[in-house]
């Protein structure tokens, strides 16, 4: 009961019904990328996404990018693309997590790598 709930009204959670009867009648499959994340298309050219996991719009590649926001270029017809070694996976925003970036995340002292004229 609980979980018919959440699919008919919280939207934040997955795909809600109105979208999954709309994927069904009005949806032709475009693809789908490394995490899961499906791509859907309309014949009036409307563009979604369903996401695998949590919604989060951080969470698409730079492959399907371009293709959700109707940028044209080379790889737009090729989302399976070859990466190279040095080139890291994709992941979402990390802000608010433990994986954030800070400077000085053991607190530190900085230690400066000049010295100033004046003391």
């Amino acid at each position: 009961m609980l979980t018919l709930f959440k699919k008919i009204f919280i939207w934040w959670n997955q795909e809600t019904l109105g979208t999954k009867l709309k994927t069904i009648f009005y949806g032709k499959f475009a693809g789908k990328d490394s995490s899961g994340n499906k791509y859907y298309e309309s014949k009036s050219g409307k563009r979604w996404v369903i996401y695998n996991d949590e919604i989060d719009a951080s969470k698409i590649p730079n492959e399907w990018y371009s293709w959700m926001h109707f940028t044209n270029n080379k790889i737009e017809n090729n989302h399976e693309l070859n990466k190279y070694d040095w080139q890291k996976p994709h992941q979402s925003n990390q802000t608010g997590t433990e994986n954030a970036y800070h400077p000085n995340k053991n607190n530190e002292p900085i230690k400066k790598k000049y010295t100033t004229w004046k003391s």
